[in-house]
């Protein structure tokens, strides 16, 4: 089933989703491009034939196993504080005050940003909250740095629906697929937390600075969520938008920068790059390649981010 609406954004109707690519062996195996947004978003605009792969595949790989109880728990103890520090013990005084003043301003503002499906769901702002950034004192500055990056209006709006990869996951283990990962938490969790301090506060400043901009009114983000699925139903490959939500990593190269901070986010640019982009492209590729020689009889379906097979298939 297709929207007219999304047709109408779109250059051409072929130019609907088309996130399959299909690897050619008996029986054949699939990689698909996800995206990181709620599943009822995109989910009319995924063509059958990708859905049916699916369907067909005897075995669903993910990047993270995301069901995992484990893996959200690794996840949570990897982002905290090395034993009994807070952040307040390692940030400069004025960017902590000013988190401080942000994350205020979020939570007095979460109620109105919700929308009347979420409150109809039964999910409360104060729940969100907590949940989204309840622990934050605890949190190194990096990741910190990616939840306020996340804690705009419109992501919030987008809360309480499981997100395509997970929603897929979900649907995989209530067919009774088998299932697996081909990352580990520590390999997406440690390349964040090797940056290095001067980086890290370089960053939450940024971040910060882009925040009260926005609140301010006086900037615009440059691309919202609301693009981001629409480039995806359109089977739009910008290479610029999926590579920022795969590594789920703001850009700091800034034309408005004076010299030597340019310096710093070209350093954190590259870093992530090579990290969080290349070394894992790499990795990945070496790990899929080795599950289709190990059961050559199996038909694979592996479910990835947009940017991450755009990058294997340019």
């Amino acid at each position: 089933r297709r929207s007219a609406g999304v047709a109408g954004w779109c250059q051409t109707q072929t130019d609907l989703n088309s996130f399959l690519w299909t690897i050619k062996r008996d029986p054949p195996s699939y990689f698909y491009g996800t995206i990181h947004v709620p599943y009822t978003r995109v989910w009319d605009y995924i063509p059958e034939n990708s859905k049916q792969a699916f369907q067909e595949s005897n075995i669903i790989y993910f990047e993270l196993d995301l069901t995992d109880p484990y893996t959200i728990s690794a996840l949570t103890s990897c982002q905290l504080l090395p034993q009994g520090e807070n952040l307040q013990d390692v940030l400069p005084r004025d960017i902590y005050r000013r988190l401080k003043r942000h994350l205020e301003y979020v939570k007095l503002m979460m109620p109105s940003w919700m929308t009347p499906d979420q409150r109809g769901k039964g999910l409360y702002a104060d729940y969100l909250f907590n949940a989204i950034a309840g622990n934050w004192e605890r949190k190194r500055p990096v990741w910190v740095m990616l939840m306020v990056n996340s804690l705009t209006e419109a992501d919030i709006k987008t809360r309480g629906v499981p997100v395509l990869d997970l929603y897929l996951a979900q649907e995989a283990e209530r067919m009774r697929k088998r299932t697996g990962a081909v990352e580990k938490v520590e390999e997406q969790c440690h390349p964040l937390n090797g940056l290095n301090f001067s980086q890290v506060i370089f960053a939450l400043n940024q971040t910060l600075l882009q925040q009260e901009s926005l609140r301010a009114g006086s900037l615009q983000v440059p691309y919202t969520t609301e693009d981001l699925i629409r480039h995806y139903n359109c089977g739009d490959l910008n290479s610029i938008i999926f590579n920022h939500d795969t590594s789920q990593v703001p850009n700091f190269n800034n034309v408005t920068l004076p010299p030597s901070e340019q310096v710093t986010a070209q350093e954190i640019d590259s870093y992530f790059r090579q990290e969080l982009i290349y070394k894992r492209n790499d990795r990945m590729g070496k790990r899929v390649k080795a599950l289709l020689e190990e059961h050559p009889d199996k038909s694979f379906f592996f479910a990835f981010g947009a940017g991450w097979c755009q990058a294997l298939f340019p």
